[in-house]
């Protein structure tokens, strides 16, 4: 049942657990997931309300944007529940991890000081040191590392607005540029979403106190919606435990997510497709021995297209280990309605129903997995291209409508528009079609490509390959994802080139790899090489990623791969 009197804030609402529950709190993890810290929300709502005193001492005022550069650790925890306490706008990047992504994150994050007009940024003293290095980097003026906050001298904190509708932070939609758009989440929105979609969680599970998770554990970071919502959030605002695991831990070690599952009572988690299949093939190699996983109430699966067989690998494998039946359930959702759209909340099992078109050759699937129903208050429907709400089994674009919708993009009011349909209905971009209530996802915003949890824009892979030999090597790319296997889905990358000698274009193909993998954190699933005028453009000469996207899944690209 839903509370009749939320707290009207964020902020507020981190004091409310905090009395309620304190002996509740966040137990963190190093980044290599080996030494563990412990802090009940007593004592995390006092380091928030510190750390909103000192960055209201070094000038962040209620209303500024803080860039948030860090990994999963105390310093971003402080830091962005201090800036809302403080009423200023926090924004999670994704950190950088070595040299080649460091530098990509300087790129990624004087994009967005720029963009948000941002009046500070939390950052390591590497990263500063990076953007130092370029005199027109505004990034190292206002880069500030966690050392220096919690030196800094603490200003007396006035009250600060705390109104339902008022922004609480922003969080970035897909890609990692200067492209992505900052969404604005409002105080309501975020704990309205927060709690419809625990009690989705929750629904299957039972009505008596002991049926109710007692922790959370997620390694999902904290600048995507999922971690930071359905981990952070979430765990505040209803008074969980949270588990949190550095992403960085997890991809070291994937069994140390279920360890930690398997040390707390009753648990709730999150997981991205490919992080299944991860576990999968490294309990392959490393078998779990005595873990026992029956205290994992719901493992809600989403962030990624969904596999069935993914779903089915990982129940095999890990029912020996006390998995429960139908607790894996899959979700949608997408950081403009906060995190939650749709939950299976039925608890019996994944479902899956045949495409009503047949095969896709672009995803690999002849059936799709259901993602349940809307969460309390919101509503789903599809539209065709007239705008026309279809029948069930019809494709179309998912629309959604509630009150955890986002309250615009920061700073674009244009874009906010183009969002909405006339009546109020979101426009997410993603296919879909519904039967009986339910939701069942058949491809995702165009364009978009998703890897291992990751969102990229396609412009990303194409500016790297048409840099690389000064422009005189490449001509023009394109890039789109496909299915390969139970893991999800892979980068392909397809790049017209001049006449050359086949050295030359192992070599050209070799630095193209390099540098995709440097800049973005990334191996490219597929890269070929073309000749001139392969890539279909439209009229004004925009490539048409669609068009080769089938021309590369229907072998028409098979005479140009690149040697090698």
């Amino acid at each position: 049942m839903a509370d009749p009197h939320p707290p009207p804030s964020l902020a507020q609402a981190l004091a409310a657990t905090a009395a309620r529950y304190p002996e509740r709190g966040i137990l963190l993890f190093d980044t290599r997931g080996r030494r563990e810290s412990w802090r009940t929300y007593p004592e995390i709502l006092a380091a928030a309300r510190s750390t909103a005193a000192r960055w209201r001492g070094l000038g962040l005022a209620p209303g500024d944007c803080l860039l948030i550069a860090r990994p999963t650790d105390w310093s971003f925890i402080d830091c962005w529940l201090g800036a809302v306490t403080a009423g200023a706008l926090p924004v999670a990047v994704a950190p950088g991890a070595g040299m080649g992504a460091a530098r990509a994150q300087s790129a990624r994050v004087e994009a967005l000081v720029e963009r948000l007009d941002a009046r500070f940024a939390l950052t390591s003293e590497a990263f500063r040191d990076l953007a130092g290095a370029n005199a027109a980097h505004r990034t190292a003026e206002i880069a500030r590392t966690f050392e220096e906050v919690t030196a800094a001298t603490p200003a007396r904190l006035d009250a600060v607005p705390s109104a339902p509708e008022a922004t609480a932070f922003l969080q970035l939609t897909s890609g990692s540029t200067g492209h992505q758009r900052a969404v604005e989440i409002s105080n309501r929105a975020a704990l309205h979403n927060a709690l419809a979609f625990d009690e989705a969680i929750r629904e299957p599970l039972g009505a008596a106190p002991g049926d109710r998770p007692r922790w959370t554990v997620s390694w999902l970071p904290l600048n995507h919606d999922l971690g930071l919502v359905g981990g952070l959030i979430q765990s505040l605002v209803v008074g969980r435990n949270l588990c949190l695991l550095p992403s960085h831990a997890f991809l070291l070690r994937p069994e140390l997510w279920l360890e930690q599952i398997a040390a707390r009572g009753s648990v709730v988690s999150y997981s991205p497709n490919f992080a299944l299949n991860t576990c999968v093939e490294r309990l392959a190699e490393t078998p779990g021995g005595e873990l026992d996983l029956s205290s994992l109430r719901a493992l809600i699966c989403g962030a990624e297209m969904i596999r069935a067989d993914t779903i089915a690998a990982f129940e095999d494998r890990l029912t020996p280990m006390g998995l429960r039946p139908a607790a894996v359930r899959p979700g949608y959702g997408l950081a403009e309605a906060t995190v939650a759209v749709t939950v299976d909340g039925k608890g019996q099992g994944v479902r899956t129903r045949r495409l009503p078109g047949g095969f896709d050759r672009a995803l690999g699937i002849d059936e799709v997995v259901c993602t349940g129903r809307p969460v309390r208050d919101t509503e789903v429907r599809i539209a065709g291209p007239d705008g026309r709400a279809k029948e069930d089994d019809g494709i179309g674009e998912v629309e959604v409508r509630g009150p955890g919708l986002f309250s615009g993009y920061f700073r674009d009011p244009e874009a906010t528009r183009e969002s909405f349909t006339a009546d109020g209905w979101l426009r997410t971009g993603d296919l879909a079609f519904l039967h009986g209530g339910e939701l069942y996802l058949t491809g995702r915003r165009k364009d978009l490509l998703i890897i291992r949890g990751q969102n990229f824009m396609p412009e990303e892979f194409e500016w790297i390959a048409e840099s690389v030999g000064g422009g005189g090597g490449t001509l023009r790319a394109g890039a789109f994802s496909v299915a390969r296997d139970r893991a999800g889905e892979q980068a392909v990358l397809v790049v017209e080139v001049a006449e050359r000698e086949e050295s030359e274009r192992a070599l050209l193909a070799a630095e193209i790899r390099d540098r995709v993998g440097r800049t973005l954190s990334l191996t490219l699933g597929d890269l070929v090489l073309v000749r001139r005028g392969r890539i279909p453009k439209t009229t004004s000469g925009k490539v048409r990623r669609g068009a080769l996207r089938r021309m590369y899944l229907e072998g028409e690209l098979g005479e140009d791969r690149p040697p090698g």
